[in-house]
């Protein structure tokens, strides 16, 4: 979705450079949330401030959560029959390969040292004995201040211009936050459960360094460990069906709101996990060079982008004891994940997995 970003944005519209756009891009991967949702506001942020930015954020999201109203809604009126047993049954595997190779994809970049090995041992140790995903994540960065303090994490950026007009962009930010805190007091006090479901939501996103994927403990310890509000296996249908969506994973977000209160959830449940990631991109970039040249920061950031190739081992762990397993579905799950590690789009092999679920088990 990036590449496609940087197509439209650079080549086709011309909003920005290609260097500036690295510089976005690279920006995207330091704060938290899904990196293509940022990429797709940083461009919208250089071509119209940062009211195009939200406009961006809404043009991108809004496909994936109508969609996943859609899907969610007929998950609840279809799900108890036995070819959508079978079909989800499938699925929840395919989601154990899904994690897999996310996993490894998150080791392969961010694995280099010894001291990364120990950190994301350490917070998958801690989540598997049912430690809370963000005290591992937050106990991580500030292990990496330690550990990290001999290495130089700094990195080569292109100077840029985003430091002029500081305040007219942070004033955008600022009014956003107002209208989320009024927001949030609303709901407080006329329906407390959407309340509690916006600010789970919104943990989730501040804390999901790394990209969309870093989302799926987070969302998976509040979601089934601490409010118990669907079980491993629902949440995995979840994931399956945000899969067969043009968004970016945490579109998950749709679905636990469109079960727990209908439209309403929904809503709340989406606008509240992606909120603060276009503050925080708004926020943040005036100060773009400082922050990519920080060594302190850089070092607590290593730090907890190590810890969430733990927490995803973890997390593969926890979906493969929830999963069924028979003689087909584990050819199906080893099917899936030998395709996805040959770079085989995801929606295909959800949709292929799918089928032969419904038709084989």
């Amino acid at each position: 979705m990036v590449v496609y970003i940087r197509d439209l944005a650079v080549t086709k519209k011309q909003w920005l450079s290609d260097d500036s756009f690295k510089d976005g891009v690279a920006l995207c991967q330091t704060i938290p949330g899904a990196t293509a949702m940022q990429a797709a506001a940083y461009a919208g942020l250089r071509a119209g401030g940062s009211l195009g930015a939200v406009a961006a954020y809404v043009g991108f999201g809004l496909p994936s959560f109508v969609l996943m109203v859609f899907l969610s809604a007929l998950y609840g009126k279809t799900h108890d029959l036995p070819a959508v047993v079978s079909l989800f049954t499938g699925l929840q595997v395919i989601v154990v390969a899904l994690v897999a190779n996310a996993t490894i994809n998150f080791g392969r970049r961010s694995i280099k040292k010894w001291q990364d090995v120990l950190l994301g041992l350490g917070a998958a140790g801690f989540l598997v004995v049912g430690g809370s995903p963000i005290i591992a994540i937050i106990a991580s960065a500030l292990l990496g201040l330690v550990l990290y303090v001999k290495l130089d994490l700094t990195k080569a950026t292109h100077k840029t211009s985003l430091q002029r007009n500081v305040w007219d962009m942070m004033r955008p930010a600022l009014i956003m936050i107002a209208l989320l805190a009024l927001c949030l007091a609303v709901l407080f006090f006329l329906e407390r459960r959407l309340f509690d479901l916006a600010t789970l939501m919104l943990k989730v996103d501040l804390f999901a360094f790394g990209g969309g994927y870093a989302s799926v403990p987070l969302m998976l310890h509040e979601v089934v460990g601490v409010h118990h509000w669907m079980d491993s296996r629902v949440f995995m249908d979840g994931i399956a069906l945000g899969q067969v969506t043009p968004g970016p994973i945490v579109i998950t977000a749709t679905f636990v709101g469109y079960l727990l209160a209908g439209i309403p959830g929904a809503i709340v449940g989406t606008a509240s996990v992606f909120t603060p990631s276009v503050i925080i991109l708004t926020m943040v970039v005036p100060y773009f060079d400082r922050l990519q040249d920080n060594p302190v920061l850089q070092r607590g950031l290593r730090g907890a982008l190590v810890s969430f190739v733990g927490l995803l081992l973890a997390v593969a762990v926890r979906f493969g004891l929830a999963a069924q397993w028979s003689v087909f579905s584990v050819i199906i799950a080893v099917a899936a994940f030998v395709a996805l590690r040959l770079k085989a789009d995801i929606l295909w092999v959800v949709l292929a997995g799918g089928v032969i679920s419904a038709l084989v088990l």
